[in-house]
């Protein structure tokens, strides 16, 4: 692939969500300028204007790019996502198009596995109903005692980490403080000993579930991961367990996660993430007893659009350098 000069080259920034952070703050147009003042950036504050804009983009900075539209972009020669999942990317026309596709991988990390230790936090010290209580300015020292799951500690306790990329293996980092046990699960059963006392394929999940007390899915939405905690993998933890999902809501069955807490077949759950997003007002999650929802929240913060300007300003350098990127995606795993 022959890559343009700054002077030949055209960005285009398109992102357009509800959540006004999911949008590109003009911090990473304004730094390209500055970085490349004959580089073209288009910063674009949503959909209206891609479709004349994509011709001669050379470079696309965005979530999604539909296949109607790639076949606009003729001069299109590398796509990067300010999502680290790329699900919405991976179809074929995209995938044989010989256009490089680069991912947000590790910019969220941090702030992700910072959510998740705060959810792990929040069950084990029943942080909702304490807020519940605050509300009804009712002293519940003893009700918050007497719930079903007793107020517990971290340390001691076994963290199974379902999916060991960036954001589980911080979450990892952040639990060793806490002097919890580290079990992992990966594709191919592997990871880094300093972080896992453990470590399990992912054909071997069951196996695993029934020494966790905390299981924290911080998987990639690939086909393979769709439903892959349901009714058998909640059967199999402990009935003082607690679930958390930071990953995508495609990985859980939902309804069996309901079953599971209704019937008391494990203790208590948190979710960031719903398979509906904006979760409809009619969802049972809401009621849904044990239950702690917090709105995909666990990847923002005020560190966000910097870190994915830094990101990008960084691949860019290697572009234009002729060397190799980094955050590749690879269609064939899925992320």
């Amino acid at each position: 692939m022959i890559r343009t000069s700054p002077a030949e080259t055209k960005v285009v920034i398109c992102v357009w969500h509800l959540f006004s952070e999911w949008r590109p703050k003009p911090l990473m147009a304004d730094s390209l300028r500055r970085r490349w003042p004959d580089m073209n950036v288009v910063h674009l504050p949503d959909y209206d204007r891609l479709p004349q804009e994509l011709s001669d983009t050379n470079i696309f900075v965005g979530y999604s790019l539909r296949a109607s539209q790639l076949n606009q972009a003729r001069r299109l020669q590398w796509i990067h996502s300010t999502a680290a999942g790329v699900a919405q990317l991976n179809y074929p026309e995209l995938r044989d198009s010989g256009i490089m596709v680069t991912n947000s991988r590790g910019v969220l990390s941090a702030t992700i596995a910072e959510h998740g230790l705060g959810l792990m936090i929040a069950r084990a010290r029943n942080f909702p109903d304490a807020m519940r209580f605050q509300d009804q300015r009712h002293w519940a020292q003893q009700e918050l005692w007497d719930k079903p799951q007793h107020l517990r500690e971290l340390a001691g306790q076994t963290l199974l980490i379902v999916g060991f990329g960036s954001i589980g293996q911080g979450l990892a980092k952040l639990a060793r403080a806490f002097s919890m046990r580290i079990l992992s699960v990966t594709r191919s059963g592997k990871s880094d000993p300093t972080l896992a006392d453990g470590s399990f394929p992912v054909s071997r999940l069951e196996d695993a579930l029934p020494q966790a007390d905390y299981v924290v899915l911080a998987a990639p939405e690939t086909p393979e991961t769709k439903s892959l905690i349901g009714a058998k993998q909640f059967a199999r933890m402990k009935p003082t367990a607690v679930f958390i999902n930071v990953a995508r809501g495609s990985l859980l069955d939902e309804a069996a996660l309901i079953a599971a807490l209704e019937t008391g077949q494990i203790a208590g759950a948190a979710l960031d993430v719903a398979a509906q997003e904006p979760l409809p007002p009619e969802s049972p999650l809401w009621t849904t007893k044990n239950l702690f929802i917090t709105p995909h929240s666990s990847a923002v913060s005020e560190a966000l659009w910097p870190r994915q300007t830094a990101m990008f300003m960084e691949l860019l350098e290697r572009w234009f350098a002729g060397n190799d990127l980094f955050n590749v995606v690879d269609f064939s795993r899925g992320y």
